[in-house]
């Protein structure tokens, strides 16, 4: 059962040993996910010029759309830095706020990654039209998912938050969320450098 504190650490997030320790299983939690995304981005890279006469990226990118998914995503983390800030001034409804404008920014970048994959689709880029069609869509998608999962996550969180309000119990949920994001955050830039940028110089 949870319990409420009337008065609050500093850092409620670390304030506990259970604390202490989600925090660094969450980190070894990450090293999995680098290993995994790391796969996904060789398997991309090695196969990234097998086009079998499909379109190929520099048919394909609209940087454009891109730097603006991009840029959802960067200040989507920027928020989140202002949600934990918050947090730790024991501030809930700045908590609500800027993780809103989080969970806002993550469904706005869904919605164009959404757009950019049905925009391909009717270009003939799909699954099956070529080696490359098949890393971009399991990367990029892979990737969207995480994006998704981190949306919900948080969304949740915060249905908590308003029901339990900030304790040593819900603050360690929140910091967790915020290193996720980041990390999903990271992984895209990967994502824009090595999948779009370089897919249009070729």
């Amino acid at each position: 059962m949870a319990q409420n504190f009337t008065s609050l650490p500093a850092h409620p997030e670390t304030a506990t040993l259970e604390g202490k320790n989600k925090v660094l299983a969450f980190w070894l939690f990450l090293g999995g996910e680098v290993v995994l995304f790391g796969s996904l981005f060789a398997t991309f890279i090695a196969l990234r010029t097998s086009y079998a006469g499909g379109p190929t990226g520099q048919e394909l990118f609209d940087l454009g759309l891109v730097a603006i998914a991009t840029l959802l995503l960067l200040t989507s983390s920027l928020t989140s830095v202002f949600g934990v800030q918050a947090m730790h001034r024991h501030d809930v409804a700045g908590m609500q706020r800027w993780f809103g404008i989080t969970v806002l920014l993550g469904v706005a970048f869904l919605g164009l990654e959404i757009y950019e994959f049905m925009h391909y689709y009717h270009m003939g880029h799909t699954m099956s039209s070529s080696a490359f069609g098949s890393a971009f869509y399991t990367l990029v998608g892979f990737h969207g998912a995480h994006v998704l999962g981190g949306v919900t996550w948080i969304a949740l969180l915060q249905m908590q938050l308003a029901k339990k309000g900030l304790t040593v119990v819900t603050a360690p949920k929140f910091y967790l969320a915020s290193l996720y994001w980041h990390f999903v955050d990271l992984v895209w830039v990967f994502i824009f450098t090595v999948v779009y940028l370089m897919g249009k110089v070729g």
